[in-house]
C-alpha cells in the first residue's frame, strides 16, 4: 500500500512538472518574422508601383537576399516622375530593372552612416550622390522621407521622387547644351576637359553664355584670346572637387574649389554662390531648370554671372 501511494506521488509529481514546462512553453513570447526587401515591398499598398516594377524587372529574387539598402519611390514619388502603371508596362524588362537597380546599393546602409556628401555604386554600376545635413538625407538631391525601414537583408529609405540614372559626364552635359558654349570654350582653353570628363564626384557652377559676355568675353575669340592662366583660374573658381546639390546649399557655408586659395560663399535666398573674397554680386542659381543637373561624374547649377 505504502508503494502504491509512492507511485501515486511520483507520477503526480511528473504531472505537474509537465504542466508547469507547458505552461513556460505556452508564456513564451513569439518573435515576430522581419520581412526580406521585396516582401516588404510587396506587402505595402504604398509601394504597389514599386512592386509592380519588380516585378516586371524579374528582381523580386535579387531583393530577397545579400545586404542591400534601397532607396525606394512610393507611390506618390512616381506619380511626381511621371510614372504610372501604364508606363511600367510600356517599358521593356531590362529598361525597368536598370532602373531600379540605380535604386540600390550592395550594402546596408543606415541614415545615421551616410555621410556629409559622398559617391555610392549603385548595382546599376553608376555612381548615386549620398549627402546629410541640418535638413535631412538626400541621394542625387531628393530627400528621404522616411529613413532606415528595416528588412532581413538590409535596409529601405522612402524617397520622393524617382532617381534617373545620368548618361552623361559634365564634359558632355555642356557640349550638348548650345547656352554653354563659351564655358565649353573657356574650359577647354584651361586643359579642363580632361577633368570634367573624368570619374568624379564634382560640382560645377555653370555660366551661361549671357553671363560671360556680361563678363566682357563676347565670344569664344575674346577667350582664346586671353591669357591661359587667367582662364585658368577662372574655371577652375566655378568647379568644387565633391558634389553639392541645391539640397545642400547652407547659407553662409564655404567651400574650397579647385583654384588654389579660392572658396565660395552659399548663399540660399535666393540660392547663389560667390567668391569668398570678392565684393562682385553673387551669381544666382538659375532655377529651376538649371538646378541639379546630374551628370555621371557629379553635378552641374547654371548661373546668371561668371565669378569673378
Amino acid at each position: 500500500m505504502k508503494k502504491l501511494n509512492k507511485m501515486t506521488m511520483f507520477a503526480g509529481l511528473l504531472f505537474s512538472a509537465a504542466t508547469l514546462f507547458t505552461s513556460c512553453k505556452k508564456d513564451e513570447p513569439v518573435t515576430p518574422t522581419v520581412k526580406n526587401i521585396a516582401e516588404t515591398v510587396a506587402s505595402d499598398p504604398n509601394f504597389s508601383l514599386l512592386n509592380q516594377a519588380v516585378t516586371k524587372a524579374g528582381l523580386a529574387s535579387a531583393l530577397s537576399t545579400g545586404s542591400l539598402t534601397v532607396f525606394a519611390p512610393d507611390n506618390t514619388a512616381f506619380a511626381a516622375a511621371g510614372i504610372s502603371s501604364a508606363t511600367i508596362n510600356s517599358l521593356t524588362a531590362t529598361q525597368v530593372a536598370d532602373l531600379l537597380k540605380y535604386h540600390v546599393v550592395g550594402a546596408k546602409v543606415v541614415s545615421g552612416s551616410v555621410p556629409a556628401s559622398d559617391t555610392v555604386k549603385s548595382l546599376l554600376g553608376t555612381y548615386i550622390y549620398a549627402s546629410k545635413n541640418a535638413n535631412g538625407v538626400f541621394v542625387n538631391g531628393i530627400k528621404v522621407k522616411t529613413a532606415d525601414v528595416q528588412a532581413s537583408n538590409g535596409v529601405i529609405h522612402v524617397i520622393s521622387s524617382v532617381l534617373t540614372p545620368p548618361t552623361q559626364t559634365i564634359a558632355a552635359i555642356a557640349s550638348a547644351e548650345p547656352n554653354l558654349s563659351l564655358l565649353l570654350t573657356a574650359v577647354s582653353r584651361a586643359g579642363l576637359a580632361g577633368a570634367v570628363s573624368a570619374p568624379g564626384k564634382y560640382t560645377v557652377f555653370a555660366p551661361t553664355n549671357a553671363a560671360f559676355i556680361a563678363a566682357g568675353f563676347p565670344d569664344a575669340a575674346s577667350i582664346n584670346a586671353a591669357p591661359v592662366s587667367a582662364v585658368a583660374a577662372i574655371v577652375k573658381a566655378h568647379i568644387i572637387p565633391t558634389n553639392v546639390f541645391a539640397s545642400d546649399l547652407i547659407q553662409g557655408q564655404t567651400a574650397a574649389t579647385l583654384q588654389s586659395g579660392v572658396s565660395l560663399t552659399i548663399g540660399t535666398t535666393p540660392p547663389s554662390v560667390k567668391i569668398s573674397s570678392s565684393t562682385n554680386p553673387a551669381s544666382n542659381i538659375i532655377a529651376p531648370a538649371g538646378v541639379n543637373i546630374t551628370a555621371t561624374n557629379g553635378v552641374v547649377h547654371l548661373i546668371d554671372r561668371v565669378l569673378l
